[in-house]
């Protein structure tokens, strides 16, 4: 008899084994510097002027890594925004989910990003403009949507990453990135718990393991036989 709750009655697929967590390669990076002390507000610098310059920043360095793979993440290869067992969906300005392939996901990214970035209104680089009242809850979705495309490499084109010897890159600039955002609170530890197995490789070394990191496995083990949406 089939279960209602399996098509076909079939188990789930295993998940399969995540390449980017092998010691060989989480060991890779460019720098040893201690980011911890990176991204800490330095005195007599404002909090806003800190969040814009390093969000601008991370855009630029998030957007050229993954250039460097966008002719293997096509509508072929990536029909759906996926991490893991996790599916993306992108929400336009009036609010309609829309369902689209990685690379069209990433291009509403970057594109939003872009506009905001190089709006004065918004990150303002002229002396006495003021940022707006709603400029932290837009840098905390900036650094949610450019978290998916980060994931998102990691869980679909770390083999590519390998092949052009980038993996060193791409964990110096996750683990700088995760510091970050964990450092000001800019992402909803649940939002990037999907990831949490890489992070606590990665940030252990930082000191910053213990920051919502120790859920990962629990988490994760509970989300490996369906597919979740957001």
């Amino acid at each position: 008899r089939k279960s209602k709750g399996k098509p076909n009655g079939k188990k789930p697929a295993p998940e399969e084994k995540k390449l980017y967590l092998e010691p060989e390669y989480t060991k890779s990076r460019i720098t040893d510097f201690e980011f911890k002390e990176l991204v800490m507000l330095p005195r007599e610098i404002d909090l806003n002027e800190w969040l814009a310059s390093n969000t601008t920043t991370f855009f630029h360095h998030i957007n050229l890594q993954y250039s460097t793979i966008s002719e293997f993440c096509t509508g072929e290869s990536c029909q759906t925004m996926a991490v893991c067992n996790t599916q993306y969906y992108w929400y336009d300005e009036r609010g309609k989910k829309i369902k689209c392939t990685a690379p069209q996901y990433v291009d509403f990214v970057m594109s939003s990003v872009q506009k905001l970035v190089t709006d004065e209104d918004v990150f303002p680089t002229k002396y006495g403009k003021e940022f707006p009242n709603s400029f932290e809850s837009l840098v905390k979705k900036i650094c949610k949507y450019l978290f998916h495309v980060l994931a998102h490499i990691y869980s679909s084109h770390f083999k590519e990453t390998l092949a052009l010897e980038l993996h060193g890159h791409l964990n110096t600039l996750y683990t700088h990135f995760i510091l970050f955002i964990r450092e000001f609170n800019l992402v909803d530890p649940k939002e990037t718990t999907i990831m949490d197995d890489l992070t606590e490789v990665l940030c252990s070394t930082s000191g910053s393991s213990s920051n919502g990191s120790g859920s990962g496995s629990s988490s994760s083990a509970g989300a490996q036989n369906h597919v979740k949406e957001r």
